[in-house]
């Protein structure tokens, strides 16, 4: 599928280990040299800032999409490309979805799992089919992965579904994995269990 832009979820902390920033960056320049625009949400701080600013040095594009609340406080990145200010997160998720063509997070916390997982759940659900993906640097979303397939052999997630979540610690081997990406044909819902015998008894 075509990958003309990319929205990209990340900590606006910088974490504890320098191959964060180091990763964000190379994320950047990756995206640059391939053309694809750049969709993130609009500020300078953390790795959201090292990934912005490593797209525009490499003379990428890089559209910030920023709630009000944050660009009142001084958060917005002065040297967008573009950047839209929008009135709250739940805009600003719609806005990134409908601007890029697939979604990668890089470690982050509370929002970038629940950024990652909403853009997930409506590629399950039918709604989008562009591919989710994680940059997993360090091996920052093994434990994410164990999860999913936790879930799966609960059967609360299907396989397909499980393995729509595409991992990958290098940033061009991850995007060609995107690019190659199909949705998964298959039915969300398993059948009910059934009861063992003398249950409840």
């Amino acid at each position: 599928m075509g990958l003309n832009s990319i929205a990209v979820f990340c900590g606006s902390n910088f974490g504890n280990s320098p191959a964060y920033a180091e990763a964000a960056a190379a994320l950047g320049r990756c995206l640059a040299a391939r053309g694809i625009r750049l969709v993130y949400g609009g500020t300078h701080k953390g790795l959201m800032g090292v990934l912005a600013d490593a797209v525009l040095a490499a003379g990428g594009e890089a559209h910030g999409v920023i709630t009000e609340r944050l660009a009142a406080k001084g958060h917005l990145h002065p040297q967008l490309s573009a950047h839209e200010v929008v009135a709250d997160m739940r805009v600003r998720k719609a806005r990134m979805a409908e601007l890029a063509d697939g979604f990668i997070a890089l470690p982050g916390g509370l929002g970038t799992l629940e950024e990652l997982f909403e853009a997930a759940t409506l590629t399950q659900l039918g709604d989008q089919a562009k591919p989710c993906a994680g940059l997993n640097v360090s091996s920052f979303f093994d434990p994410l992965r164990a999860l999913l397939q936790h879930m799966a052999q609960a059967q609360f997630l299907r396989q397909e579904h499980c393995d729509m979540v595409l991992l990958d610690a290098d940033p061009d081997a991850l995007i060609d994995a995107m690019a190659a990406w199909t949705p998964p044909v298959v039915e969300k819902w398993f059948a009910p269990p059934v009861a063992t015998a003398g249950a409840g008894a």
